[in-house]
Parts: C-alpha cells; sequence; structure tokens
C-alpha cells in the first residue's frame, strides 16, 4: 500500500498493479486494454498499435506487440489483431488507426532501437487521435521511467497523459518488481480472477521500490540527472568529432544514444570490446547506436574517469 500511493501520488494515476517484471507490466497493460475495449464496445474491439523496432517484453504477448521479428518469430502462430507503424510518424499513425482500436502502444524514448526519443507533436497527436477512436493510450516506460530522463517519468517532459504506464527495471534499483499504473474507471476492468500474479506486491520487492522513490524522487537527484546529462553529453560530442565516430548524441537525462558516423556503421560491438579492454563497460541500441546508461547518482569523477576510459578506447579503435 506503501508503494501504491507513493506512485500515485506522484502520477496521473489513481491504480497500482504490482507483478515482477516489465514484460509482466505489459502482458497486464495489453490485457486492461482488451478487456476494457471488450466491455465497453464488444469484442470487435481489440486492435493493437505499436511501432516498428519497439521492445515490450519476451512472452508471447507481449513480443507480438514488439516491432522486432527477429524476437517473434519462431514461435508459432503470432497473437492477431496487432499492427506496426514507423515510430515518430503521425501521419502513419493516422492512417492506422480506426474504430476496432482498443490500444496505442508507444515508447516516449525508444530504447533497444537506438535511444530515439518521441517528438512532442508526436505524443500530443497519438493522445488526440486516442481520444477521438475511444482507444487507450498506453506508454511502456520500463527504460524511460523513475528518474532515468531527469523527471520521475518521461510523460512528464511532454505533457501528454496516458491511460496506462508501465514501469519496471529502475523501479527497484536492480530488485526485481513492476507496476501496471492506471485510473480507478480503467482498473476495474480487470476485476479479482481476471488477471493475477503470484509474487506482485510482494513486501521485500515493495520495500526495495518504496527505498528508490525516496532517493529518486527528490529535486535534488532530479536536477542532478539533468545535469549529468550536459556533462556527458558535451564530452561525448567532443570524442565523437574528434575520432569521427559519433553524427549525433540524443536522448534525454540519463538514457544516452551516440549515433554512429557512417564510417562506423554496424560496429557498435566493436566499440564495447575496445572499451572493455579499457575497463569500462557500455551499452549498444543496436548495431549502430553506443548506449550510455548509468547509475542516476554517478559520481562527476566518476563520469570523466569513465569517459577518459572512453576516449582512449575511441583513440585505439581509430587508430587500428
Amino acid at each position: 500500500m506503501r508503494l501504491a500511493h507513493k506512485l500515485v501520488d506522484a502520477t496521473f494515476a489513481e491504480r497500482a498493479f504490482f507483478c515482477n517484471s516489465g514484460a509482466e507490466a505489459n502482458e497486464a497493460a495489453f490485457k486492461l486494454a482488451r478487456r476494457v475495449a471488450h466491455d465497453r464496445f464488444g469484442p470487435e474491439k481489440h486492435e493493437i498499435i505499436a511501432t516498428v523496432n519497439s521492445f515490450h517484453g519476451r512472452t508471447l504477448f507481449t513480443v507480438s506487440v514488439g516491432g522486432q521479428p527477429k524476437y517473434s518469430d519462431g514461435f508459432g502462430p503470432k497473437i492477431t489483431g496487432i499492427s506496426h507503424v514507423p515510430y515518430n510518424d503521425l501521419e502513419a499513425l493516422k492512417a492506422q488507426i480506426t474504430d476496432k482500436t482498443c490500444a496505442v502502444v508507444i515508447e516516449p524514448i525508444q530504447g533497444e532501437s537506438g535511444v530515439v526519443p518521441a517528438d512532442k507533436a508526436y505524443l500530443q497527436g497519438a493522445r488526440e487521435l486516442c481520444d477521438q477512436h475511444n482507444a487507450l493510450l498506453i506508454f511502456d516506460e520500463v527504460q524511460t521511467g523513475v528518474g532515468r530522463t531527469g523527471e520521475l517519468f518521461a510523460y512528464m517532459h511532454y505533457g501528454v497523459t496516458p491511460d496506462i504506464l508501465t514501469s519496471a527495471k529502475s523501479l527497484g534499483g536492480g530488485f526485481p518488481i513492476a507496476a501496471m499504473l492506471t485510473t480507478e474507471a480503467l482498473a476495474k476492468h480487470l476485476a479479482v480472477g481476471t488477471h493475477g500474479t503470484t509474487y506482485g506486491g510482494n513486501p521485500l520487492g515493495c520495500a526495495v521500490a518504496a527505498a528508490v522513490l525516496d532517493v529518486v524522487n527528490t529535486p535534488e537527484v532530479l536536477a542532478g540527472v539533468k545535469a549529468k546529462h550536459e556533462r556527458f553529453k558535451t564530452r561525448l560530442e567532443k570524442i565523437g568529432q574528434q575520432y569521427g565516430l559519433f553524427t549525433q548524441v540524443r536522448g534525454m537525462g540519463l538514457l544516452i544514444g551516440c549515433v554512429l558516423s557512417d564510417a562506423w556503421k554496424g560496429k557498435a560491438k566493436d566499440i564495447f570490446n575496445a572499451a572493455e579492454k579499457e575497463g569500462l563497460m557500455v551499452l549498444q541500441a543496436g548495431p549502430d547506436v553506443v548506449r550510455f546508461a548509468p547509475s542516476l547518482v554517478v559520481e562527476d569523477a566518476d563520469i570523466d574517469e569513465g569517459l577518459d576510459r572512453f576516449e582512449r578506447a575511441a583513440a585505439a579503435l581509430t587508430k587500428a
């Protein structure tokens, strides 16, 4: 209850459903969207629109909604009634959405496919289209939530409120817990027995997540995330230019993607390996983007030391 109150007090939501992983939170969100549409409008209204290259989990439902066939092929018939449109393309969404659509699912920043932030007009337009067609807007904030972007949740940067929001990963600071947040009017469509979880909302997970929120949801930490973003961005742009590695440094807060230049396209793994040789762990978001997602409370000295190592890796690579 304490954790639910903290999340409700800090967001648009009035109800929280706790589970164990991002996939479970998204599974619950998609089931809720279909149940709401079924109850209010009948079984015809069940279609879900997601975006190309999205990632929403590895259960059969969530992997079908995710827009990456490499994760969903080879497991038998896919769940039907799901379509995919290009990210950040409002016209494509407008052309696809109908009165049979029960939900539109968007990551405010596409994580796995390259740290691509949504345009404000795109999210605003998606909100309006959902309202026109009685569809629910779902934000998958598994990667962007709980302070990662410099606000508690990324939707707050945009001023666009979803009907359902999913959170995991950082909610537990590494401990397994996830949440689906929604309004009271929608939540009542998943009555006891229609959906459930064995370990969701367990006392240990909730105690950990409550402690995480007490640290992260403070002006000091959120302002620190924004300041650290600038520290990263300034230095990474310099390194990118000096060594011809990146064309762009994008993202929000401490979710940063460095887009590789044409000369280095497809070689994110080589950069990952070179950094490892310098005793530095970086991430990749697809073959063309190097991703940085450090601790929200990383010290400036550690950022500088890490980027020194990254520069040494860049120098070694470009020499080779």
